[in-house]
């Protein structure tokens, strides 16, 4: 594989993406509730925990311990010693624990730093817009730095909502989010199965696309 780039655990993902996840870069996973999103994160995190290298995995919406042994099967144990996990219950904490996670990435030498979903959170601030915008702009910012100082792919998840004007699912955090984003991924439900299509890329033509099913081991390329 291209040193820029780190896999995704799906040999299908890493080529939609170009080779996999690439370094000094946020790539943007979004859909609707139970799309698959926390499940391409597991992936994710378990390919990088089986090279060695350490994961800060940060969950805002409630860490399932038994599907990641499910994907990480008998290395289940060997990939949770390494596994940095992080649960915020507020969008306050979620900047907090950002922050904190600055300290193992550079003692630790992590290799992946994963945030489920960075929107969870947001949506629940009883704040202007305008100001939800800049904590999460700021958020965005801090990660990004560590992307690029310390040479490692972040991987974020998003919610979504409707656009009743245009008919049509959006990702939330607005312009911000989908700006910083250097790869956006978006994936929709077909019929008992999933369709990831390439939304944003800056080195590949966009739209993209892979269709996929959810199984024990993570997911199957249809």
């Amino acid at each position: 594989m291209d040193s820029s780039r780190v896999s995704t655990g799906s040999p299908a993902l890493d080529d939609l993406l170009g080779g996999g996840l690439e370094r000094r870069t946020i790539t943007q996973v979004y859909g609707e509730p139970g799309c698959g999103k926390s499940t391409l994160c597991l992936l994710a995190a378990v390919a990088v925990l089986a090279e060695g290298l350490p994961v800060v995995y940060i969950d805002s919406e409630g860490f399932s311990a038994d599907r990641f042994r499910q994907i990480a099967g008998d290395a289940a144990e060997s990939c949770a010693d390494r596994l940095f996990l992080f649960e915020p219950e507020t969008f306050d904490q979620q900047a907090i624990m950002i922050g904190e996670c600055e300290a193992i990435v550079r003692s630790r030498h992590a290799g992946l730093i994963v945030l489920d979903s960075v929107t969870a959170l947001y949506r629940s601030e009883m704040l202007p817009g305008g100001e939800v915008q800049r904590r999460l702009g700021h958020q965005l910012v801090r990660l990004l730095g560590y992307a690029k100082r310390f040479d490692i792919p972040v991987l974020v998840t998003n919610q979504v909502y409707m656009d009743i004007d245009r008919g049509v699912v959006k990702g939330l955090g607005g312009t911000t989010l989908r700006h910083i984003s250097k790869a956006i991924v978006r994936i929709e439900k077909r019929n008992g199965s999933r369709r990831a299509v390439l939304e944003k890329h800056r080195s590949l033509p966009e739209e993209g696309a892979f269709e996929f099913e959810i199984v024990k081991e993570g997911i199957k390329r249809l």
